[in-house]
Protein backbone atom coordinates (compact mmCIF):
# COMPACT_ATOMS: atom_id res chain seq x y z
CA UNK A 1 0.00 0.00 0.00
CA UNK A 2 1.42 3.92 -0.85
CA UNK A 3 1.15 6.53 1.23
CA UNK A 4 0.79 9.44 -1.17
CA UNK A 5 2.14 13.00 0.00
CA UNK A 6 0.32 15.66 -2.22
CA UNK A 7 1.87 18.84 -1.95
CA UNK A 8 4.44 21.70 -2.53
CA UNK A 9 7.78 20.82 -3.69
CA UNK A 10 9.78 23.89 -3.11
CA UNK A 11 13.27 25.71 -2.45
CA UNK A 12 13.34 27.40 0.51
CA UNK A 13 15.27 30.93 1.14
CA UNK A 14 15.48 31.29 4.97
CA UNK A 15 16.52 34.39 6.51
CA UNK A 16 17.04 34.99 10.63
CA UNK A 17 15.91 38.46 11.96
CA UNK A 18 18.04 39.00 15.41
CA UNK A 19 15.08 40.96 16.86
CA UNK A 20 11.43 41.04 17.22
CA UNK A 21 9.15 41.95 14.40
CA UNK A 22 6.59 44.06 17.07
CA UNK A 23 9.41 46.12 17.83
CA UNK A 24 9.53 47.50 14.01
CA UNK A 25 5.78 46.61 12.70
CA UNK A 26 3.35 50.08 14.52
CA UNK A 27 -0.21 49.09 14.70
CA UNK A 28 -1.80 52.12 14.05
CA UNK A 29 0.08 52.45 10.85
CA UNK A 30 -0.58 49.27 9.41
CA UNK A 31 -2.68 50.69 6.81
CA UNK A 32 0.77 52.43 5.73
CA UNK A 33 3.20 49.47 6.15
CA UNK A 34 7.03 49.84 4.82
CA UNK A 35 9.04 47.92 6.90
CA UNK A 36 12.60 46.62 6.08
CA UNK A 37 14.30 43.60 8.05
CA UNK A 38 17.95 43.16 8.13
CA UNK A 39 18.59 39.49 8.08
CA UNK A 40 21.68 37.39 8.95
CA UNK A 41 22.83 35.40 5.81
CA UNK A 42 20.48 33.78 3.28
CA UNK A 43 20.18 29.96 2.64
CA UNK A 44 18.73 28.13 -0.35
CA UNK A 45 17.30 25.00 0.70
CA UNK A 46 15.16 22.04 -0.22
CA UNK A 47 11.51 22.03 1.04
CA UNK A 48 7.95 22.70 0.09
CA UNK A 49 5.58 20.52 2.35
CA UNK A 50 4.77 17.75 0.42
CA UNK A 51 8.88 17.30 -0.33
CA UNK A 52 9.34 17.93 3.59
CA UNK A 53 6.68 15.18 4.90
CA UNK A 54 8.21 12.56 2.51
CA UNK A 55 11.39 13.30 3.48
CA UNK A 56 10.24 12.31 7.24
CA UNK A 57 8.58 9.62 6.51
CA UNK A 58 11.20 8.16 4.49
CA UNK A 59 13.39 8.90 7.42
CA UNK A 60 10.90 6.45 9.86
CA UNK A 61 11.19 3.92 7.30
CA UNK A 62 8.19 4.54 5.16
CA UNK A 63 8.59 5.01 0.92
CA UNK A 64 6.31 7.44 0.33
CA UNK A 65 5.54 8.68 -2.80
CA UNK A 66 5.18 12.48 -3.51
CA UNK A 67 2.48 13.31 -5.98
CA UNK A 68 3.20 17.10 -6.73
CA UNK A 69 4.61 19.74 -9.96
CA UNK A 70 8.21 20.84 -10.21
CA UNK A 71 10.58 23.08 -12.51
CA UNK A 72 13.29 22.63 -14.78
CA UNK A 73 15.40 22.87 -11.70
CA UNK A 74 14.18 19.81 -10.09
CA UNK A 75 17.28 17.49 -11.15
CA UNK A 76 18.89 17.55 -7.85
CA UNK A 77 16.68 17.97 -5.84
CA UNK A 78 15.09 14.74 -7.24
CA UNK A 79 17.91 12.77 -6.40
CA UNK A 80 18.44 13.53 -2.77
CA UNK A 81 14.94 12.96 -2.36
CA UNK A 82 15.38 9.42 -4.19
CA UNK A 83 18.84 8.71 -2.27
CA UNK A 84 16.81 9.39 0.92
CA UNK A 85 13.84 6.81 0.31
CA UNK A 86 11.16 9.01 -1.53
CA UNK A 87 9.70 7.54 -4.80
CA UNK A 88 9.43 10.77 -7.17
CA UNK A 89 8.02 8.62 -10.30
CA UNK A 90 4.86 10.82 -9.76
CA UNK A 91 6.55 14.61 -9.78
CA UNK A 92 5.97 16.60 -13.38
CA UNK A 93 8.39 18.77 -14.17
CA UNK A 94 7.50 21.29 -16.01
CA UNK A 95 9.06 24.32 -18.06
CA UNK A 96 9.60 26.71 -15.39
CA UNK A 97 10.89 27.48 -11.93
CA UNK A 98 10.45 25.11 -9.01
CA UNK A 99 8.04 27.17 -6.66
CA UNK A 100 9.81 28.90 -4.26
CA UNK A 101 9.79 30.00 0.05
CA UNK A 102 11.41 33.23 1.07
CA UNK A 103 11.00 33.18 5.19
CA UNK A 104 12.22 35.71 7.86
CA UNK A 105 11.77 34.36 11.03
CA UNK A 106 12.41 36.56 14.57
CA UNK A 107 13.86 35.67 17.44
CA UNK A 108 10.37 34.86 18.84
CA UNK A 109 9.92 32.38 16.12
CA UNK A 110 7.44 34.03 14.25
CA UNK A 111 7.74 33.99 10.78
CA UNK A 112 6.72 36.56 7.41
CA UNK A 113 6.72 34.42 4.32
CA UNK A 114 6.20 35.22 0.72
CA UNK A 115 5.96 32.48 -1.94
CA UNK A 116 6.13 32.31 -5.52
CA UNK A 117 4.41 29.00 -6.74
CA UNK A 118 5.61 28.49 -10.14
CA UNK A 119 5.38 25.26 -11.11
CA UNK A 120 3.04 24.02 -7.84
CA UNK A 121 0.81 26.43 -9.42
CA UNK A 122 -0.19 23.55 -11.92
CA UNK A 123 -0.68 20.63 -9.57
CA UNK A 124 -4.22 20.32 -10.84
CA UNK A 125 -2.51 18.54 -13.71
CA UNK A 126 -2.14 15.76 -11.47
CA UNK A 127 -4.22 12.98 -10.18
CA UNK A 128 -4.73 10.39 -7.22
CA UNK A 129 -5.64 8.30 -10.06
CA UNK A 130 -2.37 8.70 -11.31
CA UNK A 131 -0.75 6.44 -8.74
CA UNK A 132 -1.37 2.76 -9.73
CA UNK A 133 0.05 1.11 -6.51
CA UNK A 134 -3.35 1.10 -4.30
CA UNK A 135 -2.97 4.24 -2.12
CA UNK A 136 -3.36 3.47 2.53
CA UNK A 137 -3.15 7.63 3.12
CA UNK A 138 -2.87 10.41 1.02
CA UNK A 139 -1.90 13.80 2.59
CA UNK A 140 -3.46 16.75 1.25
CA UNK A 141 -1.00 19.30 2.29
CA UNK A 142 -0.41 22.96 0.92
CA UNK A 143 -0.07 22.98 -2.34
CA UNK A 144 -2.28 25.40 -5.15
CA UNK A 145 -5.42 25.24 -4.15
CA UNK A 146 -7.56 24.07 -6.70
CA UNK A 147 -5.23 21.09 -6.92
CA UNK A 148 -6.10 20.20 -2.84
CA UNK A 149 -9.86 20.57 -3.78
CA UNK A 150 -9.33 18.03 -6.40
CA UNK A 151 -7.36 15.32 -4.58
CA UNK A 152 -9.58 15.54 -1.26
CA UNK A 153 -12.66 14.92 -3.77
CA UNK A 154 -10.87 11.80 -5.86
CA UNK A 155 -9.32 10.63 -2.17
CA UNK A 156 -13.48 10.04 -0.90
CA UNK A 157 -14.22 8.62 -4.64
CA UNK A 158 -11.37 5.99 -4.64
CA UNK A 159 -12.29 5.20 -0.80
CA UNK A 160 -8.81 6.30 0.25
CA UNK A 161 -8.48 7.85 3.69
CA UNK A 162 -7.46 11.11 3.28
CA UNK A 163 -5.05 14.01 5.79
CA UNK A 164 -6.34 17.23 5.32
CA UNK A 165 -3.29 19.95 6.03
CA UNK A 166 -4.04 22.93 4.80
CA UNK A 167 -1.83 25.07 6.22
CA UNK A 168 -1.09 28.15 4.85
CA UNK A 169 -3.64 27.92 1.97
CA UNK A 170 -6.27 28.53 4.33
CA UNK A 171 -6.81 32.46 2.81
CA UNK A 172 -6.84 31.13 -0.39
CA UNK A 173 -10.11 28.48 -0.21
CA UNK A 174 -14.00 29.91 0.37
CA UNK A 175 -15.23 28.78 3.79
CA UNK A 176 -17.37 26.09 1.67
CA UNK A 177 -14.15 24.94 0.06
CA UNK A 178 -12.26 24.47 3.43
CA UNK A 179 -15.44 22.60 4.57
CA UNK A 180 -15.70 20.25 1.48
CA UNK A 181 -12.06 19.61 1.92
CA UNK A 182 -12.78 18.56 5.10
CA UNK A 183 -15.87 16.59 4.78
CA UNK A 184 -15.04 12.69 5.08
CA UNK A 185 -11.34 13.35 6.48
CA UNK A 186 -9.47 10.58 8.35
CA UNK A 187 -7.82 13.76 9.83
CA UNK A 188 -7.68 17.34 9.93
CA UNK A 189 -4.17 18.63 11.14
CA UNK A 190 -2.98 21.95 12.05
CA UNK A 191 -1.40 24.59 14.51
CA UNK A 192 -3.61 26.85 16.68
CA UNK A 193 -3.51 29.91 14.88
CA UNK A 194 -4.45 28.03 11.50
CA UNK A 195 -7.28 26.52 13.39
CA UNK A 196 -8.36 30.50 14.25
CA UNK A 197 -8.27 31.57 10.54
CA UNK A 198 -10.80 28.44 10.01
CA UNK A 199 -13.12 29.57 12.65
CA UNK A 200 -12.75 33.08 11.24
CA UNK A 201 -13.34 31.67 7.84
CA UNK A 202 -16.34 29.25 8.24
CA UNK A 203 -17.36 29.71 12.01
CA UNK A 204 -15.96 26.31 13.20
CA UNK A 205 -13.56 25.27 15.38
CA UNK A 206 -11.56 21.96 15.82
CA UNK A 207 -14.35 20.02 18.00
CA UNK A 208 -17.16 21.66 15.37
CA UNK A 209 -14.99 19.97 12.85
CA UNK A 210 -15.40 16.76 14.41
CA UNK A 211 -18.55 16.78 12.29
CA UNK A 212 -16.73 16.37 8.79
CA UNK A 213 -13.58 13.64 10.23
CA UNK A 214 -12.79 11.28 12.20
CA UNK A 215 -10.29 13.23 13.98
CA UNK A 216 -8.63 16.60 14.71
CA UNK A 217 -5.22 17.65 15.77
CA UNK A 218 -4.31 20.67 16.93
CA UNK A 219 -0.04 21.68 17.23
CA UNK A 220 1.07 24.33 19.64
CA UNK A 221 4.66 24.27 19.42
CA UNK A 222 6.32 24.11 22.57
CA UNK A 223 3.01 23.79 24.26
CA UNK A 224 2.50 20.51 22.61
CA UNK A 225 -0.37 19.48 20.76
CA UNK A 226 -4.28 18.03 21.05
CA UNK A 227 -5.60 15.03 19.88
CA UNK A 228 -9.23 15.47 19.20
CA UNK A 229 -12.00 12.31 18.67
CA UNK A 230 -15.71 12.20 19.11
CA UNK A 231 -14.50 10.34 21.92
CA UNK A 232 -12.52 12.97 23.50
CA UNK A 233 -8.95 15.03 23.81
CA UNK A 234 -5.79 13.40 24.42
CA UNK A 235 -3.07 16.16 25.31
CA UNK A 236 -0.13 15.39 23.88
CA UNK A 237 3.52 16.93 25.09
CA UNK A 238 6.46 17.68 23.34
CA UNK A 239 9.75 15.76 23.33
CA UNK A 240 12.37 18.76 24.50
CA UNK A 241 14.70 19.27 21.70
CA UNK A 242 18.26 19.84 22.29
CA UNK A 243 17.80 23.38 20.95
CA UNK A 244 15.51 25.32 19.01
CA UNK A 245 17.38 26.58 16.07
CA UNK A 246 15.00 27.04 13.30
CA UNK A 247 11.34 26.05 13.30
CA UNK A 248 11.14 25.70 9.77
CA UNK A 249 9.49 22.30 8.85
CA UNK A 250 8.71 21.25 11.89
CA UNK A 251 5.24 21.30 11.31
CA UNK A 252 5.57 18.52 8.53
CA UNK A 253 7.62 16.39 10.94
CA UNK A 254 5.31 16.21 13.05
CA UNK A 255 3.15 15.26 10.49
CA UNK A 256 5.11 12.53 9.47
CA UNK A 257 5.75 10.95 12.35
CA UNK A 258 2.17 10.77 13.33
CA UNK A 259 0.90 9.27 10.12
CA UNK A 260 4.05 6.63 10.22
CA UNK A 261 2.75 5.51 14.09
CA UNK A 262 -0.67 5.30 12.57
CA UNK A 263 0.54 3.67 9.77
CA UNK A 264 1.90 0.82 11.75
CA UNK A 265 -1.01 0.35 13.91
CA UNK A 266 -0.10 2.76 17.21
CA UNK A 267 -3.07 4.57 18.53
CA UNK A 268 -3.51 8.11 18.32
CA UNK A 269 -1.37 9.25 21.82
CA UNK A 270 1.60 7.37 20.61
CA UNK A 271 1.46 7.97 17.17
CA UNK A 272 1.17 11.91 17.92
CA UNK A 273 4.44 11.20 20.34
CA UNK A 274 6.05 10.33 17.44
CA UNK A 275 4.83 12.99 15.84
CA UNK A 276 6.23 15.15 18.87
CA UNK A 277 10.42 13.57 18.28
CA UNK A 278 10.30 13.99 14.65
CA UNK A 279 9.07 17.83 15.25
CA UNK A 280 12.22 18.02 18.05
CA UNK A 281 14.90 16.92 15.37
CA UNK A 282 13.66 18.85 12.72
CA UNK A 283 13.80 22.44 14.32
CA UNK A 284 17.43 21.40 15.93
CA UNK A 285 19.18 21.85 12.52
CA UNK A 286 18.85 24.92 10.08
CA UNK A 287 16.45 24.11 6.90
CA UNK A 288 13.71 21.42 6.61
CA UNK A 289 15.38 18.19 5.29
CA UNK A 290 18.94 18.69 7.25
CA UNK A 291 17.92 16.13 10.37
CA UNK A 292 19.00 12.69 9.97
CA UNK A 293 18.47 9.61 12.65
CA UNK A 294 18.62 5.66 12.52
CA UNK A 295 15.42 4.25 13.79
CA UNK A 296 17.31 3.15 16.90
CA UNK A 297 18.26 6.44 17.53
CA UNK A 298 14.17 7.63 17.41
CA UNK A 299 13.59 4.28 19.67
CA UNK A 300 16.12 5.22 22.51
CA UNK A 301 15.50 9.51 22.58
CA UNK A 302 11.27 8.33 22.47
CA UNK A 303 11.91 6.64 25.53
CA UNK A 304 13.90 9.49 27.43
CA UNK A 305 11.21 11.84 26.24
CA UNK A 306 8.39 10.18 27.13
CA UNK A 307 9.48 7.69 29.56
CA UNK A 308 8.02 4.49 27.85
CA UNK A 309 9.61 2.55 25.26
CA UNK A 310 8.24 2.63 21.71
CA UNK A 311 5.87 -0.02 20.99
CA UNK A 312 8.01 -2.81 18.55
CA UNK A 313 5.13 -2.22 15.81
CA UNK A 314 6.26 1.34 15.06
CA UNK A 315 9.44 -0.43 13.81
CA UNK A 316 9.71 -0.23 10.13
CA UNK A 317 9.28 -3.97 8.21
Amino acid sequence: MAVVTAGSIAFDHIMVFRDYFANHILPDKVHVLNVSFLVDGLERRRGGTGANIAYNLALLGERPVLLGTAGHDFSEYREWLERHGVDTSHVRVLDEYTAAAFIITDLADNQITGFYPGAMGRAAVLSLRDVAAPIDYVVISPNAPDAMVKYAQEARELGVRHVFDPGQTIPAFSAQEILDAAAGAAMVVGNDYEFELIRAKTGKGPEDLLELASTVVVTRGEHGSAVLTREGTVEVPVAPPAAVVDPTGAGDAYRAGLLAGLLRGLDLPRAARMGALAAAYAVERHGTQEHHYTFEEFEARYRRAFGEPLPAAARPQ
